[in-house]
């Protein structure tokens, strides 16, 4: 009896650790600019993607966008749109699809792409102003783009 319950745990523990993979940069499936799973089976952490959107380092939203929950952040840019509302206006599919590649929604956008690592012309490496190297990978983590996704959601009118 005890071989059969430890046989189905490790199935249950197999099944369960498959169905969050991480879906590669490469092999994320936009529809209409939307991307409807997550990119790491995991939910993302609100609390973490307002420090990402926020950060100077990292995803820097801050420096194309005003965020009014992010008021104590300084100089925010006023080129992209507002993102107050963002969780109203974008469903999270749509939010996900344009965190992770804002183009394949909006052609002529400046946002960077933040979960892509090809087709690039001359692309750097993060925000160090040196060309990418053999550890060229995407500007945030796919968990990253679920916590900027969790916390965009939040942003309500």
């Amino acid at each position: 009896m005890e071989r059969i319950f430890l046989a189905i745990l490790a199935l249950t523990v197999s099944t369960f650790s498959g169905a969050a993979e991480e879906i590669a940069p490469t092999a994320v499936v936009y529809v209409d600019g939307s991307v409807e799973t997550s990119l790491t089976g995991k939910a993302g952490d609100p609390a973490m993607g307002r420090e990402i959107v926020g950060n100077k380092s990292l995803g820097n939203c801050v420096a194309c966008h005003e965020v009014t929950d992010l008021a104590d952040v300084p100089f925010h840019g006023e080129i992209g749109p507002m993102l107050d509302g963002a969780g109203d206006r974008w469903t999270e599919a749509e939010l996900r699809g344009i965190v992770a590649n804002a183009k394949i929604m909006f052609e002529d956008s400046m946002m960077p792409s933040f979960y892509k690592t090809e087709g690039f012309i001359r692309p750097g490496n993060a925000y160090t102003g040196e060309a990418a190297d053999d550890t060229f990978g995407p500007l945030l983590t796919a968990q990253q783009i679920e916590d900027v996704v969790a916390y965009l959601a939040t942003l309500k009118e």
